[in-house]
């Protein structure tokens, strides 16, 4: 018995590689994104509010201009009365 052929014969055989064939997977997968109509009203009203002036001109003009002018009173009682009720709502709201 020859032990030194049997060993080429193993190199033979060890040597030999097999190779797999793979199959490429032909299919793509694409990410979606769908907004719903709630999320669209939400955007167009953030839009909005981001387009808005922050200052209402038509409200502060014409206190403007009184102000300027030195024609603008405010009357103490009417300043009391709503500075009361800013100190009740801000205290009654708490309990």
């Amino acid at each position: 018995m020859r032990i030194d052929a049997y060993a080429q014969v193993q190199q033979l055989y060890g040597n030999k590689k097999t190779h797999k064939v793979q199959k490429e997977n032909k299919t793509t997968f694409r990410d979606q994104l769908e907004i719903s109509s709630k999320g669209k009203d939400i955007q167009t009203a953030k839009t909005a509010v981001a387009n808005a002036a922050d200052v209402r001109e038509e409200v502060v003009a014409p206190l403007k201009s009184k102000v300027n002018a030195g024609t603008y009173e405010v009357s103490g009682e009417d300043f009391a009365q709503k500075l009361f009720e800013r100190y009740n709502s801000a205290h009654l709201g708490s309990f």
